[in-house]
Order: structure tokens, then sequence, then C-alpha cells
């Protein structure tokens, strides 16, 4: 049961499913608490789902899961990650991580206009999390700017954070797979001897399918206020508020189309945006990252990224262009 629901929370986060996260989670929290799972894997299994709340809650700042009123959940996901440092096998992807959630942590505060509180982010990290000099000199700039377009906050988006923990989850679980799922099917169907007996099962389960949808439907649309829990290793938290996260589409109509084709100006409001034409690598943008290289190695691209203004470029782009100057013999 336990692991059937932790990878069920995993699917959701996935999703984006925020409503059937919240749903789930409670029960989670409950079975969690079992003298029998207290090991290792299983508490291992309890903090990610936590880290993982506090993630999908990280652009609510109206949502709290600690006692301090003035921690965000970036900050508190931030504090749960760093316990979690055992179960990523690769530092460079811990550390992209963190960077990623202080980044966001910050960034969130200046796009909700408040400068306040993003500074205060600073000096709780400064306190709470081991983060680099660099990165704090950085996003101290930033709140001094009150810049939240800068390309390193562009750099480090939340969506990059998001697809980042997905890799993360993906890595933990080929780690250790919960195939009771495949058992536990095998066994039905050996167990199964007639076409009746099967049939009959599948009866059940589509009535408890239409009921389990019928009582959903039923909760959909009331919006109920949670207690919040203390952080500690052995809680699952419940955030305080029932905000679903979701995805505003809007097609555009052929005469915005048209406008956009002339190069006519969008408002802010507007989903579409124009991007921005890839500049090309310059000279001093491959010296950047040659010294980078050579001061942290190859794969180090999120400690390269605080060092340098790469304009606005990612990990991913300096990896690719690092591959560029190995090729023309140029990373020298």
């Amino acid at each position: 049961m336990f692991d059937f629901m932790f990878v069920s929370l995993c699917r959701h986060f996935k999703e984006g499913k925020l409503e059937e996260f919240n749903e789930l989670i409670s029960t989670f929290q409950v079975v969690a608490r079992s003298p029998s799972l207290r090991k290792t894997v299983h508490e291992e299994k309890t903090m990610i789902c936590a880290f993982l709340c506090r993630v999908m809650h990280g652009e609510h700042l109206d949502v709290q899961f600690d006692e301090e009123e003035s921690v965000t959940p970036l900050m508190s996901a931030a504090k749960v990650w760093s316990s979690l440092k055992s179960t990523v096998a690769d530092d460079g992807a811990f550390d992209n991580i963190t960077v990623l959630l202080l980044a966001q942590a910050v960034a969130v505060c200046l796009k909700e206009g408040q400068r306040c509180s993003a500074s205060s982010v600073l000096k709780w990290v400064e306190k709470n999390i081991e983060c680099p000099q660099k990165l704090q000199v950085q996003l101290s700039k930033i709140v001094a700017q009150k810049d939240t377009y800068h390309p390193f906050l562009t750099s480090f988006s939340f969506s990059r954070l998001l697809d980042t923990v997905q890799s993360f989850l993906d890595a933990f679980l080929e780690k250790n797979p919960s195939d009771y799922l495949l058992k536990a099917a095998t066994e039905m169907v050996l167990s199964a001897h007639t076409l009746e007996e099967l049939e009959d099962v599948k009866s059940q389960h589509i009535s408890s399918t239409e009921t389990t949808n019928g009582s959903h439907k039923k909760k959909k649309g009331r919006s109920t206020k949670r207690k919040l829990l203390p952080t500690k290793p052995t809680a699952v938290w419940t955030p305080d508020s029932t905000k679903k996260l979701s995805v505003s589409v809007k097609r555009m109509t052929a005469n915005e189309i048209s406008k956009m084709k002339l190069g006519a100006s969008m408002n802010d409001s507007n989903v579409y945006k124009r991007r921005k034409a890839r500049e090309k690598w310059t000279a001093q943008l491959d010296k950047y990252l040659k010294d980078g290289v050579s001061q942290h190695g190859v794969g180090k691209w999120s400690r390269i990224l605080l060092d340098y203004d790469f304009e606005g470029r990612t990990g991913t782009m300096l990896k690719d262009r690092w591959r560029v100057l190995l090729k023309t013999h140029q990373a020298e």
C-alpha cells in the first residue's frame, strides 16, 4: 500500500495534478507513520513526497509548511532537499536542483512584487542552507536591481525545476523499483480458472472505479483549509491551500496571427510571446566556457553558469557548445 501510494504521488507530480496529489498525501501520511515501515528506503520515500508537495506549491506564497510564516514553500523544499542528498547518485544533479530551488525562491517573490520577501529568502538561506558564495552574490544583485526577468532567473526557471525533479524521480524509481503490482497481477491470472471469474473481478473493479469517480465529483469545487504540520522527518506535509496548478492556453485569432507576422508589439498578458532570436556564440563566451571547465570540470554546467554571464544560456546549451568545441579541436 505504501509503495503504491508513493508511485501514485510521483505520477501525480509528473502530470501536474495538484488536486489529486493533495487528496492522496493525507492518506500517505497516515500509512507512513506505521512502525513496520521504519526502514531507510521508506523514510527516503516519505521525505521525497514531502519535497514534491512543497515544489508543487512553489509558486503559491500563501501556502505555509513550516512554523515560521516567512518560510515559503520553495525555501522549505530546499531544506527538505538538503536531507535527501544521499538519495541522489549524481552530485551534479543534487547541486543543480539546489540552485534551481534557491533561484526560484527569490524569483517567485520578485514576480509577486515582494522585494522584502526576496531579501528575507537570502538571509534565511545564509543561515539554513549550504549555498555557494557566488550564487548568493548573484541573487543579491538581482534582488537589489529588482530584475524579475534577469537572464540568470530565466535560465533557472520554474519549469526547468519541475523537469529536473522529474528526472531525479525517474532515476530513483529505476534504482528502487516497485514491482509489486506486476507480481500481484500475475498471481491473479494464475489463480483465475475460468473466464467467468475474470469477468467478475473486472466488474468489481469497474464498480469501484465508478464509486470513486462519483465521490471525486462531489468533492470537486469544495475548498477546505487544511491544518499544517511541522517540519519533521516522520511527517508528510499537507498544504494550507487547495489551489489547482493549471496552465491557461489561449488560441490566437487570425487577426492576432496577422499582427504577429507584421511585427506588431503584443501585450505582456498575451500568452504567445515572440521568442528572442538566439545569438551566436562569441569568442568571449567560448573563453568563459573553457575557463569554467578548467576550473570546475566537465559536467559542472550549473556551477559554471554562476561564474560568468552567458547571456541567458542554459546548462544544456553549455554542454552542447562544449561538444562542438571538442569536435572542432578548439577546447584547449
